[in-house]
């Protein structure tokens, strides 16, 4: 019974992580909108839009993309 459920969840996180290191060797970063406040004077108060970038370094969705197929292949060997 426990060797099936690790089976099971270990087929998935590997899943997830092979996935996850696939888009994450597609796609380097995102960039979003944050509104930031510049003045807070009273009932004055004035907003601006500001561009933010998050990003990452190609090898690391590598070594996800290679910690999920290793998860999942260690799932598949202890199952038989």
């Amino acid at each position: 019974m426990f060797r099936l459920d690790f089976m099971i969840m270990g087929r998935t996180i590997g899943l997830i992580l092979i996935i996850a290191g696939a888009l994450m060797l597609v796609w380097t970063g995102f960039t979003y909108t944050k509104k930031e406040k510049i003045v807070d004077a009273g009932p004055i108060q004035i907003a601006a839009d500001r561009e933010k970038t998050v990003s990452w370094p190609p090898y690391a969705g590598g070594i996800i993309l290679v910690a999920g197929i290793a998860v999942f292949a260690l799932s598949r060997k202890q199952s038989a």
